[in-house]
């Protein structure tokens, strides 16, 4: 099935497997993240939550520039993945008091950073985020969670602090396909698993429960 719009069509390049590809929907959630968030040359970044999407937004902030970047997580293989994919720091959170784990980012990173892509959606994470970034910085609501949080909004807004979010993604899917293309985003250590089409309930339990590691679950459809 392709779309009417001949400019809503998208072609991989040659050097981009159909496996590959199907991490670019995702990719481009993480782009648009990115881009909304201002990543640039140099910048400090807190990743909040280490799922896909997290992971993503990790490897499109070091492809853009970030030298900073702490990526916490409550679970320890996650953060393994994260470290072995780029992240210069990593931090296993528990559920303490979100102002204690926002001195345990600043004192791993080494400041309180500007930007934090908050990734897991839940609203300890989204309040230690706010506790964690600096004066005037922005955070990023990327992951999805319940509809209604309570938050420390009045300081949020004492301290200047952008609370932005981001529903998919928009023009980032040429992006997404040329830092695939061109070697700065290498997606295929996030492909944990594969499995055959008859298998697909397997797949979708594994990517539901995380078993085994399980990060992207690819089914084949041949």
């Amino acid at each position: 099935m392709w779309p009417r719009r001949q400019e809503l069509q998208t072609r991989l390049p040659d050097n981009v497997s159909d496996e590959v590809g199907a991490i670019i929907e995702p990719l481009a959630v993480a782009v648009h993240a990115c881009r909304r968030a201002s990543v640039e040359l140099g910048s400090s970044v807190l990743i909040c939550g280490a799922g896909p999407i997290g992971l993503l937004c990790l490897l499109t902030a070091k492809a853009m520039g970030a030298t900073n970047i702490l990526v916490t997580d409550i679970k320890e293989n996650r953060l393994k993945t994260a470290k072995n994919i780029g992240a210069h720091h990593t931090l296993l959170v528990d559920d303490s008091d979100p102002k204690i784990l926002a001195k345990k980012i600043k004192d791993v990173m080494g400041c309180m950073p500007p930007i934090t892509l908050e990734c897991s959606g839940t609203q300890s994470a989204i309040t230690t985020g706010i506790y964690a970034t600096r004066s005037s910085g922005v955070i990023m609501l990327v992951g999805v969670g319940s509809p209604q949080v309570t938050l420390p909004l009045v300081h949020a807004g004492m301290r200047e602090i952008d609370i932005r979010g981001v529903y998919r993604y928009i023009h980032c899917y040429p992006a997404a396909i040329a830092m695939i293309a061109n070697g700065l985003i290498d997606v295929k250590p996030l492909i944990t698993h594969r499995f055959k089409f008859e298998e697909f309930q397997k797949a979708f339990d594994m990517f539901h429960t995380g078993e085994d590691g399980a990060i992207k679950c690819m089914i084949s459809c041949d």
